[in-house]
């Protein structure tokens, strides 16, 4: 090389690896990672993969699976006392998502408008309803019903499941709320409606999706809830949950299998689809 003349740079492919090089590279990195979210997803989801299948079992054997048959769905289609249950538990669920959210809401606009201590109180008391255990909230309640002289019955496993449910319904609002602009509210109030119609044509309007999130997941909470109902329950028709439990006590059956295998297609339909409204701008 003469003196004058100035080293060449190497080409840019040549100097660094390619895109598709690195996208390999990172891959090969990322593997290992994903064998402990798999293990979570069978350790997770086996069991009850496991229950749905065998609720397809031919006979009762709930260890060897002896061909696919329909003859537990068909048992439970005529089985009078389970829809009994299951319309009381759908009764229970639509009646606390509806007043859990008109009171959630309420909250939780009412919290978005205190500052400081104010604020922090209610935000404590919210943050220990979802903390405490539900063995404690349902005995609490079986003994204010006790003490009161409150026959048991549909309402009181209602107020129960409103009562742990309205942590959740705030949170999630309060949550929405913060997202939201005051100037709008502001700017409605200005060119002349009141607060109750900016309220109704500006807030509530930009609230839907959560609103609607929160109360499929309420629904779903109340539905599935096994421990309030247990407490708050009365002689006659219970939930299905305590209905389920019930039957468990004289043996496990592929009947059994069949009905958590469609609560829990049900459950997860409503659970998916409230956290989509939720997350949805």
């Amino acid at each position: 090389m003469s003196a004058g003349t100035l080293p060449q740079r190497p080409h840019a492919a040549q100097a660094r690896p390619g895109r598709g090089a690195r996208r390999r590279g990172g891959r090969r990195r990322l593997r290992p990672l994903l064998i402990v979210p798999a293990l979570v997803a069978v350790f997770l989801y086996l069991p009850i993969a496991i229950v749905a299948l065998f609720s397809f079992n031919a006979s009762r054997s709930l260890a060897a699976f002896d061909g696919f048959s329909l003859r537990w769905y068909e048992r439970m289609l005529h089985d009078g006392d389970l829809w009994a249950s299951v319309a009381l538990s759908v009764q229970i669920a639509a009646l606390t998502a509806v007043v859990s959210l008109a009171i959630g809401t309420a909250l939780a606009l009412a919290l978005r408008r205190l500052r400081g201590i104010a604020a922090g109180a209610p935000s404590l008391l919210l943050t220990l309803a979802l903390i405490t255990p539900e063995i404690v909230l349902g005995f609490s309640l079986l003994m204010m019903f006790t003490t009161l002289d409150v026959p048991l019955s549909r309402w009181t496993i209602a107020v129960g499941h409103i009562t742990f449910s309205l942590a959740f319904v705030t949170l999630i609002v309060r949550a929405r709320l913060a997202m939201l602009r005051d100037d709008l509210e502001e700017a409605a109030m200005d060119l002349g409606a009141t607060r109750w119609q900016s309220l109704r044509l500006v807030v509530l309007p930009q609230l839907w999706p959560a609103l609607l999130g929160a109360g499929m997941l309420v629904f779903v909470l109340s539905f599935d809830d096994f421990v309030i109902s247990l407490f708050t329950s009365g002689v006659g028709t219970s939930p299905l949950p305590v209905r389920i439990y019930s039957m468990i006590r004289f043996g496990v059956t592929p009947e059994i299998n069949a009905i958590a295998t469609l609560m829990m297609v049900a459950s997860i339909a409503i659970g998916v689809a409230s956290i989509a409204l939720t997350r949805r701008r």
